[in-house]
């Protein structure tokens, strides 16, 4: 189905074999192609799951946008970077992505984490893990958590939801969410870790009841828990901390300077009226 999808691409698509990865590329793209292969054939340590061999996979190498969009059946974002099938073993990451690697390990992390667990997951713990899993949790992502908790866009987790599948700019924000509610699921079982929680859905158990089991929270109790968490972790005092106050600072400058300049404009007007330049020679011949 993907293969004859790619056929309508303005660019013909070629094969290369990587290990166990099918790599399917334009030319043009053919050795980022391979590079991305390397990297999804090698065997990685997910949380939860620990070390995992990825199997037969197939990678495809979307040029564009629209090439995403034609290999996710117009389901995936413009704005989209990468799409895993897990279904079909199948990772499609676009070649003009900013990090194409960053984009194949969030695909692999969704691909991984489907291999082993069978039973319904939310979006946000889905997309969540991918984010955890992948160490896109920078500094970069708590300011973006920084700035949501300060204009109290944080909602709930039928709310995150739904702003995964909003604009690029809300959904940044939205995926930095998700990223925040897996490291908390980790952080309130005693090991600190995703082992449990997994565990026990890798094992067929219902996802609320394994909430239950691994922290003490039903998803409705873990949901405020976590709302709290983010407003005591990411509130005013550590937006200022992390860089906002300078923000603020340097906007109060600059406010400052324009409103001097304003306040001064009459008396400069003022003072250029009839202001005669000597000659500067004629100076240098007086001294």
């Amino acid at each position: 189905m993907l293969v004859a999808l790619l056929q309508g691409a303005p660019e013909s698509y070629q094969q290369a074999s990587v290990g166990r990865v099918q790599v399917l590329a334009a030319s043009r793209h053919m050795a980022l192609g391979i590079a991305l292969g390397e990297q999804a054939d090698r065997v990685a340590v997910w949380p939860g799951l620990g070390r995992q061999d990825p199997g037969p996979v197939r990678l495809v190498v979307a040029s564009d946008g629209s090439a995403l969009g034609r290999a996710g059946r117009g389901q995936v974002p413009s704005w989209g970077v990468g799409l895993a099938i897990p279904g079909a073993r199948t990772i499609v990451v676009r070649a003009d992505a900013p990090d194409p690697y960053g984009a194949l390990r969030h695909e692999l992390a969704h691909l991984a984490l489907h291999q082993a667990v069978k039973v319904r997951l939310p979006l946000w713990f889905d997309e969540g893990y991918a984010v955890y899993a992948a160490g896109e949790f920078d500094r970069m992502e708590a300011l973006r958590l920084n700035l949501a908790v300060v204009r109290g866009a944080i909602g709930d987790l039928r709310t995150l939801d739904r702003a995964l599948r909003q604009g690029e700019a809300e959904a940044a924000t939205a995926y930095a969410l998700a990223g925040s509610t897996v490291q908390l699921l980790a952080r309130l079982h005693p090991a600190g870790t995703l082992d449990a929680m997994v565990g026990r859905l890798a094992a067929g158990e219902p996802f609320d009841s394994a909430v239950v089991a691994t922290t003490g929270y039903t998803v409705a109790g873990f949901e405020r828990a976590w709302q709290r968490d983010l407003r005591r972790r990411f509130g005013w005092f550590v937006w200022f901390a992390a860089g906002g106050g300078w923000f603020v600072l340097a906007l109060l400058v600059l406010a400052a300077v324009r409103w001097r300049r304003r306040r001064d404009l009459p008396r400069r007007l003022a003072l250029n009226e009839g202001w005669t330049v000597e000659n500067e020679d004629e100076d240098a011949g007086a001294q």
